[in-house]
């Protein structure tokens, strides 16, 4: 579990410089579309920004900016198939592990996606941006993330709530230090009565009959 959170907490690092750079993202895709005559088409899945990378893309900033949004989209789908790994899970986990992989399919058509509070996203997009053509793709990763969050917090209060319980089963079955001293105080203790006991034996065994004074007539 340790690993899943790292490598989350890595992703989100990225995701902020990445977030930082949200103009240069809008401004990249605005450039690819307009090479690929299809901006009036609203950008709506990951294999169409891998597509604008690899065919329409002529400036290395634009196919910087592109590739770290592909980029972080296969860290997060690599991290799902860790999170498979690491608890079984239940229905709650398996629910929002499903949510994560069909976000996070190639065609998924993310465009009614909306990040809401606390994620700002949406707010630095125009209304006709954040409407028809880029709202959706600007809220893909921060709500995977916030459902990778919810998938760690749920789990690892479960998980220690299972292990909590089996700590306290080991407690009732594993002696204590101080449950051994006890024992052997007690051991002890029966030792010396028994030791007590085989003297008493001893001494009835050999010792010797006490001479009895000589009889004198009263008087």
């Amino acid at each position: 579990m340790d690993e899943v959170v790292e490598t989350l907490r890595k992703i989100e690092q990225n995701y902020k410089l990445f977030q930082q750079q949200q103009f240069t993202f809008i401004r990249a895709l605005e450039h690819t579309r307009e090479e690929a005559h299809e901006l009036i088409k609203p950008v709506s899945s990951i294999v169409q920004v891998q597509c604008y990378k690899d065919h329409h893309c002529y400036n290395s900033t634009d196919r910087r900016i592109l590739n770290m949004f592909i980029s972080i989209c296969n860290d997060l789908r690599n991290l799902c198939q860790k999170l498979e790994k690491v608890h079984p899970g239940d229905s709650v986990t398996n629910g929002l592990l499903e949510k994560c992989r069909v976000l996070l399919n190639d065609s998924n058509d993310f465009t009614a996606l909306r990040a809401t509070y606390p994620h700002g996203v949406v707010n630095y997009l125009s209304l006709e941006e954040a409407k028809h053509r880029y709202g959706g793709v600007v809220s893909l990763i921060p709500i995977v993330i916030d459902t990778m969050k919810e998938w760690i917090t749920y789990s690892k209060r479960n998980v220690l709530y299972v292990v909590s319980h089996g700590h306290a089963t080991c407690e009732k079955e594993t002696p204590t230090v101080r449950d051994f001293a006890s024992q052997t105080s007690f051991s002890n203790k029966n030792a010396v009565q028994l030791q007590e006991k085989d003297f008493q034996k001893y001494l009835a065994a050999n010792q010797r009959p006490q001479q009895k004074a000589p009889w004198r007539p009263p008087g």
